[in-house]
């Protein structure tokens, strides 16, 4: 396996602007642009560079328009001769890798995430549920606190994101009992996140079935690299396996921490964020100290993570 792997964001990725650098200076990210607007019947190069910010941060625009600009920013990539020996996503960024690793179609692609976002946003009435993340508390204490908090209703670990870092979701009064219950075992913090639906966890059951049916009904081929599986932590190649995956990570605990060991396990010493912001990067950095950490989102961080590389193939101004 090449020593380089490919990590794709998620969903709270998003900013106004993200992908429009490379648009305009690549012909493929360009491409990227287009087939996923053709797919969705969304202008996402107007959504992504001039918004409005409230349309962009719907679920179902969200999580297009990331997949959309991570792949752009693949693309970019791929047109200088960087690939990577393998792959993994964080919950929406698991469809992204499967378009990179050559299982999807960017058309594809795009229509799954924005079908999946619209899935999830439906699954539960707005304001009843919640998310919020867990700092510095082991995960067995966190685990004790959902399961005493579950009399109140759905609560679990659903990110197992970094040492020091899970995120529960559930019911919205399960939750908030949840999280007082974590700071009396000894969490230095815990603070709710800015999302619209608890995902990860039992509530997201109805999207998970309407997204079985639609993966069911794709064409999906085997991986021509390896993608470390949300759900399981391991490397998967196969279609049957990634359909499974991207079924079972809307309802079972997400196992980051698990994928990027996997991936520095099997001799990825370089991590290259591929789509916008940066913050995988931080969660990496938590996770291994040895591995190294670069982010592609524009042509300033292309060209600094190619002369890292010394690929010495940085692209021409103009192209």
């Amino acid at each position: 396996m090449a020593n380089i792997g490919f990590i794709f964001p998620g969903q709270g990725s998003q900013a106004l602007g993200m992908g429009r650098d490379l648009y305009n200076k690549f012909d493929e990210a360009k491409a990227v642009f287009s087939e996923a607007s053709e797919a969705t019947g969304i202008d996402i190069a107007k959504l992504c560079f001039e918004g409005p910010l409230d349309e962009l941060n719907k679920t179902e625009n969200t999580q297009p328009a990331i997949l959309t600009a991570s792949l752009a920013a693949h693309a970019a990539l791929r047109a200088l001769y960087v690939e990577a020996g393998a792959v993994a996503g964080h919950s929406l960024g698991e469809v992204t890798a499967v378009a990179a690793a050559g299982g999807l179609t960017v058309g594809q692609a795009a229509s799954l995430a924005m079908r999946r976002g619209r899935y999830m946003q439906e699954a539960v009435p707005e304001g009843a549920g919640l998310m919020a993340a867990v700092i510095g508390l082991d995960r067995d204490k966190i685990t004790e606190a959902c399961q005493e908090a579950s009399l109140l209703g759905i609560v679990a670990p659903a990110n197992y994101n970094s040492p020091g870092q899970v995120v529960i979701a559930g019911e919205k009064a399960a939750v908030e009992k949840a999280a007082e219950l974590c700071k009396a075992k000894g969490a230095k913090m815990v603070v709710p996140l800015a999302v619209s639906v608890p995902s990860h966890c039992s509530m997201m059951e109805p999207a998970a079935q309407r997204l079985k049916a639609d993966l069911d009904a794709l064409d999906i081929k085997d991986l021509h690299i390896p993608l470390a599986s949300n759900a399981t932590g391991r490397f998967i190649t196969k279609a049957v396996e990634v359909r499974e995956s991207l079924v079972r990570q809307l309802t079972m605990p997400l196992l980051w921490e698990d994928c990027v060991r996997a991936m520095t396990g099997e001799g990825c010493s370089v991590l290259v964020e591929v789509g916008p912001g940066k913050v995988l990067s931080g969660l990496v950095k938590r996770i291994s100290k040895v591995v190294e950490i670069r982010n592609v989102e524009d042509e300033t961080s292309l060209n600094t993570t190619l002369d890292y590389l010394s690929m010495g193939c940085k692209f021409k101004p103009g192209k």
